[in-house]
């Protein structure tokens, strides 16, 4: 008996979707992770351990087999519960978007405990085939990365999108790396043109068409991010963390932590810190 299957089907072109890098990291005392953003996807698989996942402000309660997946150019880092700590392996993808059914989220996070022992086979073949470095190591890794994708596609409800390398541009590049390094001290949008040499006007339309948000408002956003890790991971008061992060007075830190947030910083800093408590149960 003979049995012949036909393959004739369109598939993307194999330079369209290319792994940038792959990784394993385990939270240790000297991790000191910052919200960042990255130019490609990357897809985060948790190992073992516990902890969350800061992304666009969002705190997501991050435990084995939860795999998150966030968007290029989308703010985000984990944090470790000591107790427990984080152990994942991360791959940045370029080339694709991965479209969630909330449109207008940049992430998703996905449970994964009955696909945890394909997914970590597919994912350690990964890291086995980089560190040897053998002959043909990418393309073997090309075709694993390729093959992850489509078993994520298939368990969830998510569809690929082919995207073009980002057009970002110099300028706005520039003043929103200036916002990430220098949250802390005072900034201006005056101060940001000087840096990015263009107009004050022309640096806000640009910067509000690139990233959706105007730069003042980005610079709020991004403070309100560390505070919340700060808030979250340490027992700092809230003057001390309103000055860590920039702001003159408490009384504007808990405005504006408010009016993003939804509610004050005490009474975040209450509620996240029940959380491990529960975890650990």
């Amino acid at each position: 008996m003979n049995t012949r299957y036909e393959f004739n089907m369109d598939v993307p072109p194999r330079e369209a979707i290319r792994l940038m890098y792959v990784s394993k990291s385990r939270f240790g005392g000297d991790w000191n992770s910052v919200p960042h953003t990255h130019s490609c996807t990357e897809v985060f698989y948790c190992v073992d351990g516990r902890g969350q996942f800061n992304v666009e402000g969002k705190m997501l309660d991050v435990a084995p087999d939860d795999m998150v997946i966030v968007n290029p150019r989308t703010l985000h880092t984990e944090l470790s519960y000591q107790a427990n700590p984080l152990e994942y392996i991360v791959l940045g993808i370029e080339g694709i978007e991965i479209l969630f059914d909330q449109k207008d989220h940049g992430y998703t996070m996905l449970k994964c405990s009955p696909q945890r022992e394909e997914l970590l086979s597919l994912m350690q073949l990964l890291l086995r085939e980089i560190d040897a470095r053998e002959d043909g190591c990418e393309m073997v890794c090309q075709d694993l990365t390729e093959v992850l994708l489509v078993r994520i596609v298939r368990m969830a409800s998510v569809s690929l999108r082919l995207t073009a390398p980002p057009a970002e541009s110099k300028e706005c590049a520039t003043a929103k790396r200036y916002i990430d390094e220098n949250y802390s001290e005072s900034i201006t949008l005056d101060k940001l043109a000087e840096i990015a040499h263009v107009n004050k006007y022309y640096l806000s339309h640009s910067f509000k068409n690139e990233y959706k948000v105007s730069p003042i408002d980005y610079l709020m956003k991004r403070r309100i991010t560390e505070a919340k890790a700060l808030l979250t991971s340490t027992d700092f008061s809230l003057t001390q963390i309103a000055e860590q992060i920039g702001f003159g007075s408490l009384a504007y830190f808990s405005k504006c932590f408010r009016k993003i947030e939804g509610t004050r910083p005490n009474e975040y800093r209450k509620s996240a810190k029940q959380k491990p408590a529960q975890g650990s149960q």
